[in-house]
């Protein structure tokens, strides 16, 4: 599986909450998640550009596995692996035996929204800031799924330069810049 992903920082949710709900956006609930990233022992997931993370949310854990990120599509796009698991503390005790350093936690506070057969997330990032998030899966034909997500983010109002890092390479950039 593919994800296709469009994720820009804007300065207020507000203007696309209101649009989401003008366009009956089907609301699914807002979540803090906390992510908990590890680094391999044998390799560097910073130089391979993949990523291990366990996220955690009120009701459950899912270990996430994130390959390169593919660029030919304008947008970030990467295969993406994930399992729900009885126990992320249990599974971090796992890690922690094999080898793999923990890197980072990333807090966030996610609105989910559904329209058509794109998942919209509307996130408050501890240290970062506010983004929006669209995001289509793709089966095949990612070049499509690209389109459309452009599409929904003029429909919605959402501009800017794509962001291709992740949260967690976002926040570990700009820690690097605060520190002596």
């Amino acid at each position: 599986m593919l994800e296709i992903e469009l994720k820009v920082m804007v300065e207020s949710l507000d203007p696309v909450r209101r649009q989401l709900d003008k366009r009956h956006a089907e609301f699914s609930g807002k979540v803090h998640e906390h992510d908990v990233y590890y680094n391999a022992p044998d390799r560097d997931f910073a130089k391979t550009d993949e990523a291990l993370r366990i996220r955690y949310t009120d009701d459950h854990a899912v270990v996430t596995y994130k390959g390169a990120k593919l660029h030919e599509y304008g947008l970030k796009a990467r295969e993406e692996i994930n399992i729900v698991v009885d126990s992320g503390r249990d599974f971090e005790q796992i890690l922690d035996r094999l080898g793999f350093v923990k890197t980072a936690e990333v807090n966030k506070w996610r609105e989910n929204y559904r329209l058509a057969k794109a998942a919209i997330s509307l996130d408050a990032v501890d240290e970062l800031g506010t983004f929006v998030e669209i995001e289509l899966i793709a089966e095949k034909e990612p070049q499509s799924a690209a389109g459309q997500i452009r599409k929904i983010a003029e429909d919605l109002g959402v501009s800017g330069e794509p962001i291709l890092a992740s949260y967690l390479e976002l926040l570990l950039a700009k820690r690097s810049k605060v520190q002596p």
